[in-house]
């Protein structure tokens, strides 16, 4: 029986977080000790003119490209999900076009910035099967959706999905909170986008460990 979920995603799943952790961690220090990781977000890492510019930009370009081969390999979710996920990993790839200026605000990055947030906040949901298809599907085939029975990957299931989803709105109220009241948007935007970016890994190990329950002999 064919996997449902290519073990290589596994690997483009688990490149996303470390890729942005790794990212902001040496731009940071190539932008020096008077950048403030508590107050300054990961787009100023980004800027044109940063020193840690040659660093956080590929960074962002192959973060957004692990979330779209993982939203291409990730055939246990529903397909709004996938979409979602791969958009996510698009936005953040716009990133590089649509720097955050040297000072002050500016549009077009700030919409960027938003569309992936949401994209990549109600993935979770969007990715829960609502249907279910006999193992290998007809004739062979794929299966087409999953169960949301107790044979229903951990992470597509409708409890923790929402759990997932949930939680990244509410770290996005923090994250403008902490950047318009407490001037603490560094720490906020880490925590959030390390959650962003950890989640597809979690759904994917949960759909690998339910290929290798289904495939144990009876």
């Amino acid at each position: 029986m064919r996997r449902s979920v290519p073990r290589w995603v596994l690997f483009s799943s688990a490149c996303a977080p470390i890729l942005l952790v790794g990212g902001w961690a040496i731009s940071a220090v190539l932008q020096g000790p008077d950048y403030d990781h508590a107050s300054r977000t990961i787009s100023t890492l980004g800027s044109r003119g940063a020193d840690g510019y040659w660093v956080m930009t590929p960074a962002l370009i192959a973060l957004g490209a692990c979330h779209v081969i993982t939203a291409c390999g990730l055939r246990s979710a529903a397909l709004p999900g996938r979409v979602a996920l791969g958009g996510g990993g698009v936005s953040a790839m716009l990133l590089v076009p649509f720097p955050a200026p040297n000072s002050g605000g500016s549009l077009d990055h700030g919409a960027v910035v938003a569309v992936g947030f949401s994209l990549l906040a109600v993935w979770p949901v969007l990715a829960v099967r609502r249907g279910a298809a006999a193992p290998g599907g007809v004739s062979g085939r794929l299966p087409t959706a999953a169960p949301l029975g107790r044979s229903a990957p951990w992470g597509l299931r409708p409890g923790p999905s929402l759990m997932a989803s949930v939680l990244m709105w509410l770290g996005g109220g923090w994250f403008l909170m902490a950047l318009f009241v407490h001037d603490t948007a560094g720490a906020a935007e880490r925590v959030l986008t390390f959650a962003q970016s950890f989640w597809p890994l979690v759904v994917v190990v949960s759909c690998v460990r339910q290929d290798d329950r289904d495939e144990e002999p009876a």
